[in-house]
């Protein structure tokens, strides 16, 4: 079962567990109440929040009471390098003070940002049982924004989740990077796609018809740590499209005048953009997943990417080409075939997602050892 009521306080945190199988307890039938602490919420778009926004529906859908604590809920400012990102401006007391009063039978931590710190400081000081995910590759996302090595950052991310009962990740290799790092009780929680919107016969946009194939197609945040320009950049026939919004785009459309930046796309009209390109390509090397990828695949667009953690535990040879080249990439995914590529983008489903979730919050064994003093700092 999940947490119970008489666990959540007081109930000690085992200091060192290995990876925990999805199958270590059974998954509650009868509906629970999931406190999820988040510093990216709506209407930031971006994976973090579709992924939480779609497990939250899920959820919901299945009678699960969900609280979600954002800065939609106290005053905030613009995050440095990335407006979009609201810093939430609150002592850490409210945010204690709104989990003691919704009394939730689990507490996920989302980010590791000022209200998952909050959070963090009130389960830890109150011993109370809550759990994490490994959303974003931290240290190498401020590395690209600051011009420091990542190696500074990694020690904040250790101390930020080492009293997790469990660490949400979407991958093996980031599993495998986590545990390089001193970070265990890792628990898998994949991604899904909208199944119902991101088909192949969903329609392009008018502003395909005019433009010389093949169509190459990027979707995601424009900004310095998705590596945009190594796609716009590299020699390869057709033409470059660009959807979406970020601090870089007004520097992009500048050096690349023959791109085409579309925007923003939502829903039916996104899954358009995917269907209707010949290859869609990946240039990050900072994700931990790539929720773009598999909605591409879902439409039945191949995939170029780059080969690091991501679009390694995603794109197979069947459905897209990995290589430090990328217009090798992109030449070797046009040789796939489209309808393989739906396929398999069809088979990561929210509700599989969903279920992998509920079971990363399921309880540990009720005798374990004390919070270790490292942990309390």
């Amino acid at each position: 079962m999940l947490y119970s009521r008489d666990a959540k306080v007081g109930a000690p945190i085992s200091p060192e567990q290995g990876d925990v199988p999805c199958s270590i307890a059974p998954v509650s039938i009868a509906p629970v109440s999931i406190a999820i602490v988040t510093d990216a919420w709506e209407p930031q778009t971006n994976g973090v929040v579709r992924t939480l926004a779609s497990t939250c529906e899920i959820l919901r859908r299945w009678g699960h009471d969900i609280a979600i604590i954002s800065p939609e809920d106290y005053p905030s400012l613009p995050c440095p390098t990335y407006p979009e990102i609201r810093l939430a401006l609150t002592w850490p007391g409210e945010v204690g003070r709104r989990l003691a009063s919704l009394q939730p039978d689990a507490v996920h931590i989302a980010t590791e940002g000022p209200l998952g710190l909050a959070a963090r400081h009130y389960c830890v000081s109150r011993r109370v049982p809550f759990t994490t995910a490994y959303h974003t590759q931290f240290p190498a996302y401020v590395a690209r924004r600051t011009g420091l090595s990542a190696r500074h950052f990694w020690p904040y991310i250790r101390w930020f989740h080492r009293p997790a009962r469990r660490v949400m990740v979407a991958t093996e290799s980031i599993r495998e990077e986590l545990r390089t790092q001193g970070i265990s009780r890792l628990h898998h929680w994949s991604r899904g796609v909208d199944l119902d919107c991101f088909t192949p016969d969903a329609p392009p946009p008018p502003e395909y018809a005019r433009l010389e194939g093949p169509i190459l197609l990027y979707v995601g945040r424009v900004a310095v740590e998705k590596n945009i320009e190594a796609f716009l950049g590299c020699e390869y026939p057709g033409t470059k499209v660009v959807v979406g919004d970020g601090p870089a785009l007004a520097e992009l459309r500048l050096r690349f005048p023959k791109a085409h930046f579309l925007g923003v796309r939502r829903g039916r009209e996104l899954a358009g953009c995917y269907a209707g390109a010949d290859v869609f390509v990946f240039p990050s090397r900072t994700d931990t997943f790539g929720l773009v990828m598999i909605e591409a695949l879902a439409c039945g667009t191949p995939v170029a990417a780059f080969p690091v953690a991501g679009p390694i535990d995603i794109v197979t040879p069947e459905v897209g080409a990995l290589s430090e080249r990328l217009p090798r990439a992109i030449d070797a995914a046009r040789y796939c075939e489209r309808a393989v590529c739906a396929a398999y983008g069809a088979s990561f489903s929210w509700e599989k997602a969903s279920r992998q979730f509920l079971e990363g919050l399921a309880a540990f064994d009720s005798v374990a050892a004390p919070v270790p003093t490292a942990a309390l700092a």
